[in-house]
């Protein structure tokens, strides 16, 4: 069970929706701040952020979703949830760049979106275990170096800042260092559903953890693309 303090922010400006969203959260334990437009949001996240998962409408007033995630994520390490009638994958893809964690397609059924935001938490929660079944450690492979429990990246003792989303998925290639790991299981582990063919997420994810971690995108050595099989992380090439 999450703690029952998680601090949500949700962003939207339908205000029948977002009160049905903030009362039926905040009836599952959670504390909820509601905010209705786009330019004042981005201006008190962007300046104090104080929550444990912010949930983004795309279309707002003022900014749109997608602005207001690139102007707080530099600040904000923790899950950011779109809320989206926007479907297509070039949408998803560009959220997923630009540092989000996960998409609610509206209509919203509260039940599912209280579900996804369980699983963000969970993720970067230290006291529950993670989908990986590892327990908290320090992983260390030659210059890198993984904090498991304080969600610390290290490079040639350099930190490295990742999304929680990105965190994990390095996480769970590292725990699996040697193994191809496969868009399926992937998608099953970061994110609890089947994979469906179409779904980029994983691959947009790979790529953002690649440039950050200095491997070259046209010639990966050390998260390397197995082609019809999937993803391996190298133990020995950092």
């Amino acid at each position: 069970m999450i703690n029952s303090t998680k601090h949500i922010v949700l962003v939207e400006d339908d205000i029948k929706l977002s009160r049905l969203i903030s009362d039926y959260l905040e009836s599952n334990n959670f504390s909820v701040e509601v905010i209705n437009n786009g330019a004042k949001a981005a201006v008190q996240l962007a300046h104090s952020v104080k929550a444990d998962l912010i949930i983004l409408d795309v279309m707002l007033p003022g900014l749109d979703g997608f602005e207001i995630c690139k102007r707080i994520r530099p600040h904000f390490n923790g899950p950011i949830l779109f809320l989206t009638a926007k479907t297509t994958d070039f949408d998803q893809v560009l959220g997923l760049e630009i540092g989000a964690d996960d998409f609610i397609a509206k209509p919203v059924e509260p039940r599912v979106l209280l579900a996804r935001i369980h699983a963000l938490l969970r993720r970067i929660n230290p006291s529950s275990p993670d989908k990986t079944g590892v327990d908290s450690t320090h992983l260390t492979f030659g210059s890198l170096s993984i904090n498991q429990s304080a969600r610390t990246v290290d490079l040639s003792d350099e930190p490295i800042s990742l999304t929680s989303h990105e965190f994990d998925m390095l996480l769970v290639l590292a725990t699996n260092a040697g193994d191809i790991l496969s868009r399926d299981y992937l998608t099953q582990v970061l994110r609890g559903r089947d994979y469906n063919g179409l779904d980029r997420s994983i691959d947009v994810r790979i790529s953002k953890l690649r440039k950050k971690l200095g491997d070259n995108p046209d010639a990966p050595t050390r998260i390397k693309t197995i082609w019809g099989q999937g993803y391996l992380l190298v133990p020995d090439a950092w």
